[in-house]
């Protein structure tokens, strides 16, 4: 159970804001429609403005609430772009609880608490959000960037209000609801598996520039499905981009190895 609720903080761990009580609007049709040139446009634009980068580190205090249980720790991430994301969990007085790394096909997740380790393919991760979600998702969640992924489909609608646009769309058996600031930077994101009760919420505040990257300092994830309902706040209080990073992760022989 330990190793299960790292890996959903994994998944889940971005910043801050009240939960919205907007729903996703699904386009009028559930069938691919043709998109039109304007929303092609409106589409490159924000991919565009996507975080284009080499290397992430950033630090957040952190709190996670699951079930009646809440744990205020802080999580070090450093991501390697498209090649790796890995996350070090440390507790009350500094000491190091779990370390993760996730890479487009594996997810290793070193319980240092109980002396525990997990290695598993990629698709474990399904298991607790869904099938449709990668790796590449999983790293835009964090850097607050839209799915390029998501976005390639003819099922996909873009509205604009006074301040802000609002991108609807379906992909294979998920929907998703892009909420996007005047600057093209997305401040909430919500994803729903048709026809199954699982959903993913994240909220983006805080923009600041860092090294001429608009990086949200503070995001919050919502995940429920199925008896699992997650939330998680992070305040990051360091962010660097492009450093040279080291992703240390080695296991010794007094580690046991858990499925």
């Amino acid at each position: 159970m330990w190793s299960r609720w790292i890996i959903m903080v994994l998944v889940v761990a971005t910043v801050s804001a009240c939960k919205t009580k907007k729903k996703i609007v699904l386009p009028s049709d559930a069938t691919p429609t043709d998109v039109t040139a304007a929303h092609v446009s409106s589409i490159k634009s924000f991919e565009m403005s996507n975080l284009d980068f080499h290397s992430f580190t950033g630090r957040a205090k952190t709190k996670i609430e699951m079930g009646k249980s809440v744990q205020d720790v802080t999580l070090n991430v450093r991501i390697q772009r498209d090649k790796a994301i890995w996350i070090s969990v440390t507790a009350l007085l500094g000491v190091e609880a779990a370390r993760v790394l996730i890479t487009p096909d594996s997810i290793k997740v070193l319980n240092k608490l109980q002396g525990e380790y997990l290695a598993k393919p990629f698709d474990y991760v399904q298991r607790f959000t869904n099938k449709g979600v990668t790796f590449a998702m999983v790293q835009d969640l964090l850097m607050a960037n839209v799915s390029s992924s998501l976005l390639r489909t003819n099922n996909v609608q873009v509205a604009s209000a006074q301040d802000e646009f609002i991108v609807v769309g379906i992909k294979e058996d998920l929907s998703y609801q892009y909420r996007i600031n005047k600057d093209n930077r997305p401040f909430n994101f919500l994803m729903e598996r048709i026809g199954a009760n699982q959903n993913l919420q994240a909220f983006y505040g805080d923009y600041t520039k860092t090294d001429g990257y608009n990086f949200p300092q503070r995001i919050a994830l919502d995940m429920s499905g199925g008896d699992v309902a997650l939330k998680a706040q992070l305040v990051f209080n360091k962010v660097a981009f492009n450093e040279n990073i080291e992703l240390p992760f080695t296991v010794s022989d007094r580690y046991k190895v858990i499925d």
